[in-house]
């Protein structure tokens, strides 16, 4: 049994152009155009899934696909940092910054930690891999980060090391207990 598994980043909103923590914004008028242009750009898949946050579901919709919201799916939580600017929390709390991109355990933003992230994406990963087909889920950049980490063992420190440009495709392939990964092709 082979599982593949598309990861589709959202398309552009405010909160992405903006390097802002996204607060469940919604794509802007270039996002939604590009998506729309890019429907039919994915293979029939099996199963769709789609993270919670609007942006997702709006890039879901656009691009054809139909699927349930999926809460275990959903972007990082970054707590009391919502909707600012990386900058703007940066500037408020320059220690704290260093220690969220150094230390994947730290969660003092009373938010979520990179680890436990690295965790819930890997634990839905497994489930899939024990289903047949092509599964295309829609998720934050943040959680097809965590999915490549766990799919290819490595150290949630990685994770930062990660880029995750929008409306891009990473595809895992799954058997024998292992993943193969292919990233980032953008929709077109």
């Amino acid at each position: 049994m082979t599982s593949r598994v598309i990861l589709v980043s959202p398309a552009m909103s405010p909160s992405l152009r903006q390097a802002r923590f996204y607060d469940g914004d919604s794509l802007d008028d270039t996002g939604a155009a590009r998506a729309r242009a890019a429907a039919g750009a994915l293979p029939a898949p099996a199963r769709t899934v789609v993270a919670p946050g609007a942006r997702c579901a709006e890039t879901a919709a656009a691009l054809g696909l139909d699927g349930p919201r999926t809460p275990e799916l959903a972007g990082l939580d970054v707590g009391r940092w919502r909707g600012r600017t990386l900058d703007e929390v940066g500037a408020a709390e320059p220690e704290a910054v260093t220690r969220w991109l150094t230390d994947p355990d730290w969660a003092a933003h009373d938010g979520e930690s990179v680890r436990r992230l690295c965790e819930r994406i890997g634990r839905w990963l497994d489930g899939v891999r024990e289903t047949d087909g092509r599964t295309v889920a829609v998720v934050e950049p943040e959680a097809v980060r965590a999915a490549v980490v766990h799919a290819l063992g490595l150290p949630a420190a990685a994770f930062w090391r990660l880029d995750v440009a929008p409306l891009t495709a990473t595809e895992l392939s799954g058997r024998s207990g292992r993943w193969n990964v292919r990233l980032g092709r953008p929709l077109e």
